[in-house]
Parts: structure tokens; sequence; C-alpha cells
């Protein structure tokens, strides 16, 4: 009302009568034994004792919505979750036991979300630029090199890095996931593999599989997975660990839940 100076007005921003309105304001002025608005034919304006009351009727909105938020945790709205592909199969039915909404989406695109706070939080390989943000390492696997089952590979019970030598690297684009990416090309030159070829594999898994079926002398870097059809995963010796974590903006309101689901 102080803010509107109109009684329709706002009884319209309340979603209520105009009347029922007056009759509450009626009703505190009694109470507090004082005129809260002086009523003119060209609104209400407040009196120095309804600008004296306005900041605590403010405060105990704000606490009034607090609470209601946190009733709503309570009960228990979905967590909205980011998972890139090639998440750590053992931490998902973690997940979904909390009753969370999972989304498949690029590391990139859960930070974007995390940080618009259009995403509660997110599950990504590292490292990835996490400034700012909490982080809880949840897995830690050796990468493997994946490859097609007719892959002069594929009959290796592990490969080493020189069996890597001459062949090309299958990799999503960059801008899904900068850090892990360039993280990834130093190991593997560190390692002492410089791929003739890096190509950029399309981020649908049935894509993905195409071309290392297909695609000839070509191979990937994976953590352990059920390869599927026509794939076979091979241990790599001395391989770099991949880390997945779950990130989430610590001044989240549901901050404590979503570190409780690690």
């Amino acid at each position: 009302m102080a803010e509107e100076g109109h009684l329709t007005r706002a009884a319209e921003r309340l979603g209520i009568r105009a009347s029922s309105l007056s009759q509450q304001i009626i009703a505190l002025e009694k109470e507090l034994d004082t005129t809260l608005f002086v009523r003119t034919q060209a609104g209400m304006t407040p009196t120095a004792a309804a600008l004296a009351l306005l900041p605590h009727a403010r405060r105990i909105l704000e606490e009034a919505e607090l609470g209601a938020r946190a009733v709503r945790d309570t009960v228990g709205r979905p967590l909205r979750i980011g998972v890139t592909p090639g998440a750590p199969p053992a931490v998902l039915p973690a997940l979904y036991a909390e009753a969370v909404e999972i989304e498949d989406l690029s590391a990139a695109r859960q930070l974007e979300l995390l940080r618009r706070g259009a995403l509660d939080a997110g599950l990504l390989a590292l490292p990835e630029d996490v400034t700012g943000l909490r982080v809880a390492v949840v897995s830690e696997r050796p990468l493997g090199a994946l490859v097609s089952d007719a892959h002069p590979l594929a009959r290796r019970g592990e490969v080493g890095w020189d069996d890597l030598t001459g062949r090309d690297l299958l990799l999503y684009e960059r801008k899904l996931a900068p850090g892990y990416h360039d993280a990834l090309l130093a190991d593997c030159a560190a390692a002492g593999w410089r791929p003739p070829h890096v190509r950029s594999g399309p981020p649908r898994r049935s894509l993905f599989v195409a071309e290392l079926r297909h695609g000839g002398d070509v191979v990937a870097l994976r953590p352990r997975e059920e390869p599927g059809e026509g794939l076979r995963w091979l241990p790599l010796r001395e391989a770099p660990v991949v880390r997945h974590a779950l990130v989430w903006d610590p001044a989240h309101e549901s901050s404590e839940r979503i570190a409780s689901l690690v």
C-alpha cells in the first residue's frame, strides 16, 4: 500500500479485493492505535507512523519468504543436476535415489547454467574453470583405449602409449569441455603420443560409435565402461586418471542438500 499509494492498485497487486484490503488496514490502525494512511481523492498517503512501520513489515515479509523457501526444500523440490556424457555409472544411481532431475549437458553448458542460477549442481570431468564453485570429487577412474572390435588393437589384453603411435584420436569438440579437452591432450603429449589428427567427434553417442567402427585407424580415450556392440575397451598402461566431481554454488539455497548427495 505504501508503495502503490492507491487502494485499488495495491489490492490488485496483492490479488485481493479493495474492500478486503481497506478492512485490514482499518483493523491494523485500531490495533496500533494510530493512523497509517491519510485518505484523499488522489489516493492514500502514508503517515509518519506508517513509514516507521514499513522497514519492519518488509523484514517480516522477507523472513516469511525465507521460511517458505526452506519448507519447499525440506518437502523435496527435485534438484536439477547436469550430467556429462561418460559420467561414472556408479554415481548415477545415488543421484536418482535422491529424486533429482538429471539433464544431459556438456561441461561448458553446466557451468554457464550454474553461474546463472538455472542449474542446482553439475557432474563433470575435471579440470574445468570452477572458480567460485564448491567441488566434491566423486569418482577417479583410469583412462583406457576404446576401439572398434575389428581394430588391430582389439585382440590385445591391454595397450601402451607406444601402441597408439600413428593412430588418430577421436575426441569431442573442445567447446563442450575446454579444460578437460586441453588437459587430455597435454597428458597424451607428456606420454609421448601426438596423434596425427585429433578428430572432433559428434556429441551424440550413436554417431561417436559409428566413427569408431567405420572411421579407420582411430581410437578414443575413455574411462572403463560397457563398450557397446562392436566396440572394445582396453586398459592403458600408465594411464592418467579421470576425476569426476559434483560442483555447485556454495551460496545456493540448497547447498547443504546438494552436499549431502556426496
